[in-house]
């Protein structure tokens, strides 16, 4: 029972937390942190301390009227 055999050295990126935990210092998966940083993963943004998912669609609002 031991370390499994794949790329030895690989290095795996790490998902950032759902959620901001506010600490003082900054986790290393603080949603807040990686997006400064710019290694939050490609399609995820932070609103509002909380990690969410970019939609493709940028069109206007379910509650704007068409002109």
């Amino acid at each position: 029972m031991g370390k499994s055999k794949g790329t030895a050295g690989a290095k795996v990126a790490r998902l950032p937390k759902k959620k901001c935990c506010v600490s003082t210092k900054k986790c290393g998966r603080c949603p807040l942190r990686m997006l400064k940083e710019g290694t939050l993963p490609p399609g995820y943004t932070v609103k509002k301390r909380k990690l969410v998912k970019v939609s493709a669609k940028a069109g206007r609002k379910s509650g704007e009227k068409a002109a």
